[in-house]
């Protein structure tokens, strides 16, 4: 009998990430129903060195120059040359520092680009399955790499979205990509999480999240919601797949609502 050889068949889902991460595909893999594939393009990212070394905290303007003209816009004219149903931008921060009205015009603009492949932006999905859920009240936890100004200004996105944040703050982790395991995102934001929030959403696309979603809600009894999650989780809808995403969080029992 053939062996599963990982062709996409039901949908093949496009990722446009940071050029030295590895974060958006590895964990949009790991979710992945199955005839589901998964395709990244790279964007330079100032900040990251070759092996994705970075600064412990990051500076803001290189992560306000991700979402610039011109190579994150070459990037998905590229990656649209494939015959994909979605493409995910993997990027928190710059949605951070820029809006959501600039989100809003950076999915126009690249969508200019992809000819008419959807693109799915970040945290304009977060605020989507935040919506979807029905959850006005939000803990906001962000990589530990991120700076309190940065995490400040993740909080003004979701209060320009009409989301009240109760809690918001860098998780107190080592400041890698490569030092967090889910473990240790658990134990923080279990003791962490406000009781007066109705969710949580962990920032960053870069931040290993996936793993610690079904713990956490089985333990905090709200829903997790996580960067790359939100991202496919969106994604999956816009290309039409409907099949069961199972251990990745509840947000994945519900369509998206109408914006």
């Amino acid at each position: 009998m053939w062996q599963p050889d990982g062709w996409g068949w039901r949908a093949r889902i496009g990722v446009l990430t940071p050029h030295a991460d590895i974060g958006p595909e590895a964990e949009f893999h790991a979710m992945a129903p199955t005839g589901v594939s998964v395709h990244a393009a790279r964007v330079p990212l100032g900040i990251m060195a070759p092996g994705g070394a970075m600064d412990s905290t990051v500076a803001l303007q290189p992560v306000r120059a991700f979402a610039d003209p011109p190579h994150i816009d070459a990037a998905a004219e590229l990656l649209a040359a494939a015959p994909l149903h979605a493409i995910a931008v993997g990027f928190t921060s710059s949605s951070y520092v820029r809006g959501a009205v600039a989100d809003a015009a950076l999915q126009a603009r690249l969508e200019e680009r992809t000819r008419g492949i959807p693109v799915v932006i970040t945290c304009a999905a977060a605020v989507l399955a935040l919506r979807t859920l029905g959850a006005r009240r939000l803990a906001l936890i962000d990589p530990p790499w991120f700076s309190p100004e940065l995490t400040q200004l993740g909080m003004q996105y979701f209060e320009s979205q009409d989301f009240e944040v109760v809690h918001a703050a860098p998780a107190g982790l080592p400041s890698g990509q490569y030092l967090v395991h889910p473990g240790q995102l658990y134990e923080w934001a279990r003791t962490h999480v406000p009781a007066s929030a109705e969710a949580v959403f962990v920032g960053g696309n870069g931040f290993r999240a996936i793993g610690a979603i079904q713990a956490l809600e089985e333990d905090l009894r709200r829903p997790v919601l996580t960067a790359n999650q939100v991202a496919f989780w969106q994604a999956l809808h816009v290309a039409g797949i409907r099949a069961p995403v199972v251990g990745y969080g509840a947000l994945f029992a519900h369509a998206p609502i109408d914006p």
